[in-house]
This record gives C-alpha cells, sequence and structure tokens, in this order.
C-alpha cells in the first residue's frame, strides 16, 4: 500500500452537521501524520473522540477516486473532497475490514468501510454517494504509534 495523499481537519464539516449546513473547516493537506495508538492522528477532529474509537484513521483508495471522477465526469475536485485521512493505492480496502495490517511500520486494524453519505453528493458532484456504495473507504483504530509519510 502506497501513501498518496495525507490530510487533517481540526473540525466537522459533516459529521454532527446532519440536517443542517455543512461546516466550513478545510481539511489540510500535508506531508506527513503522527499517529498515537488508540487515540488517533495528532490535530484531527476525530483524536481522542472517544475510547477505542473505530474511526481513529480513514483510508481511501486512489483507483477508487479515478474511476469515480471518470465516471461522474468529474475534472474539478481534489480528493481531500472525500474527508478521509490517507488516500491510498495498491489496496484493496474492503478486504482489510477486520483484519490486522501494516503500513509504514504501524499497526491498524481495520473495522468496517467508510460508507458514503448524502454529503458525498455534495462535495464531489450529484451521484458520488451511490456510485461510491460498498467502497467508500476504511476505518481504522491505530494499534501502534508512529508516523505515515506520503511516498
Amino acid at each position: 500500500m502506497k501513501i498518496e495523499h495525507l490530510y487533517i481537519s481540526p473540525d466537522h464539516n459533516f459529521f454532527g452537521h446532519h440536517g443542517g449546513p455543512a461546516g466550513e473547516t478545510p481539511i489540510q493537506a500535508v506531508d506527513e501524520v503522527a499517529c498515537d495508538a488508540g487515540r488517533g492522528i495528532r490535530g484531527d477532529r476525530f483524536y481522542d473522540y472517544r475510547p477505542d474509537y473505530k474511526g481513529q484513521i480513514t483510508f481511501f483508495s486512489s483507483e477508487v477516486y479515478e474511476t469515480l471522477c471518470r465516471q461522474l465526469g468529474v475534472t474539478d475536485r481534489d480528493p481531500s473532497v472525500l474527508r478521509r485521512n490517507a488516500i491510498v493505492s495498491g489496496a484493496d480496502l474492503n478486504a482489510l475490514i477486520g483484519q490486522e495490517f501494516e503500513v509504514q511500520g504501524i499497526r491498524f486494524l481495520g473495522t468496517q468501510e467508510a460508507a458514503p453519505c448524502y454529503w458525498m453528493n455534495g462535495a464531489v458532484c450529484q451521484g458520488a454517494e451511490e456510485a461510491l456504495r460498498g467502497q467508500g473507504g476504511l476505518r481504522a483504530k491505530i494499534l501502534s504509534s508512529g508516523v505515515l509519510r506520503c511516498g
């Protein structure tokens, strides 16, 4: 698995905003993130969110993103609009649900799909939620601490 992009955001734009407008906190592209076992990514909105939280980090496939953009004719969106922490290539993320895996020396536990919701239609384009069903990315727990880097 290769890390193509890393993102953090200090606040939620969609999580907890159901029925209201999206937040306006920009997601920040970074070259590296510090992962703390059992806590999350330092500086990210889900850091210390709750004990044993299943989404301490989220992964998304760059191959799925590229296919989505081709299918929907999207040319003006960066993968950051997906608001996942790590955009990766070369991995079947759904196969990692319920599995321990390692990236750059850090151990993770894949907990569940990061299922797309209706916000994707506004963030990417109409039809994105449906197109991403079953391939919305991976939520994971961080089992060992370390630093992830792009590349």
